[in-house]
């Protein structure tokens, strides 16, 4: 199963979830006869519920959201430190600019192989030593080339080669940054008793709001789905892939 698939039945899945404890909400208030009269409001245990809901799921799309374009904007800033290190190449003695440019392309085409591959890991894997191991040759061919150059121009060179290696490790981490895993089972699990809470508050006798009630839990399970879409972006229908042309329209450059 494709994990956009996968990601497609988890959401249905949530939505029964929900709907399941409508109904189950409305039993119980059927059963306790709690909706013999129209209950005119919600109790202080259904506020406090409610309102604990409402910050937990403010509060954790605020933070998917500004991951999403911490995100984005990495892959901006790794795009403009390999156009500048490129560029930079220029400063080098020209008999040692062929090998370095090669590398270079070798390098980008990998990290755009590892983001096109990204639901491999093992390919992942793979492809992230290869991008380590062009990152150290073209390292080690610079310092080379710098050494070899009389007009000393390793303290333009190099730090611009520094900063397009070290913004693969800031990417990494990033992607690898998402909050506890608590968090999202707290967030399933209040909007399941929030849902049980409002399928016994909207019982009236035998009668059941049921287009409030699937609004409510359709409206909850959109929610749900667009923060951890916004967690994991390239999971999902959310993708940075737009951001990711900026790395090809670089590649395309790099001659």
């Amino acid at each position: 199963m494709g994990p956009l698939l996968l990601i497609l039945f988890l959401v249905a899945a949530l939505f029964a979830a929900l709907m399941g404890c409508l109904a189950l909400g409305r039993k119980i208030a059927q059963r306790e006869k709690a909706g013999a009269t129209e209950l005119g409001g919600l109790g202080v245990i259904d506020g406090a519920v409610f309102a604990l809901l409402g910050l937990l799921i403010a509060f954790s799309f605020s933070g998917a959201a500004d991951r999403f374009e911490r995100r984005r904007q990495l892959i901006v800033q790794e795009a403009n430190a390999i156009g500048t290190a490129y560029l930079r190449l220029d400063l080098l003695p020209p008999a040692t600019q062929p090998a370095l440019r090669e590398n270079f392309r070798r390098y980008v085409d990998t990290r755009l192989a590892i983001y096109k591959g990204i639901h491999d890991p093992a390919a992942v894997r793979d492809r992230t030593a290869r991008a380590t191991a062009l990152q150290e040759e073209i390292w080690k061919e610079a310092v080379r080339a710098c050494q070899a150059n009389a007009a000393r121009v390793e303290n333009v060179v190099l730090p611009a080669l520094n900063d397009m290696i070290d913004i693969t490790t800031t990417r990494a981490v990033a992607a690898q940054t998402h909050p506890p895993g608590i968090i999202f089972v707290m967030l399933v699990a209040m909007a399941l008793m929030a849902c049980l809470l409002a399928g016994y508050a909207m019982t009236v006798g035998k009668q059941w709001r049921r287009l409030h009630a699937t609004t409510f839990a359709l409206v909850l399970t959109v929610t749900v789905y667009v923060i951890l879409d916004l967690e994991f972006p390239r999971l999902g229908l959310i993708q940075v892939t737009a951001a990711d042309q900026l790395l090809v329209d670089v590649r395309d450059s790099l001659r």
